[in-house]
């Protein structure tokens, strides 16, 4: 998972700017939102792996750093919900029914 020592210096580079003030949670949903579209514009008009990696990883890292501005600002446990959706997907998706399959939960 990410090391606290990252989070901290996020939040340390956001501090040092006074950028705390505008980091709402609708802003920052809207900001991830963004970032995620910017990713989603590394693949665009390419093959499924013919990307730049140098862009995938500067593009994957704002969305990851917005999420994570976003758990801290409304104190939300990244491993805690990662692990409770984990263990409700696993309901949603059993392997003897989703294994290999790509299916939506409901047309298993």
């Amino acid at each position: 998972m990410i090391d606290q020592s990252t989070v901290e210096k996020l939040l340390k580079f956001r501090d040092e700017r006074d950028w705390q003030q505008f980091h709402n949670s609708k802003d920052l949903a809207l900001a991830l939102s963004i970032e995620a579209s910017e990713l989603l514009e590394v693949f665009l008009w390419k093959k499924n792996e013919d990307f730049n990696r140098d862009k995938l990883e500067e593009e994957l890292a704002d969305v990851l750093m917005y999420g994570l501005l976003l758990a801290d600002k409304n104190n939300i446990d990244i491993n805690s919900i990662i692990l409770k959706k984990l263990q409700k997907n696993g309901e949603k998706y059993p392997v003897d029914k989703a294994k290999g399959k790509s299916d939506k939960y409901d047309e298993l």
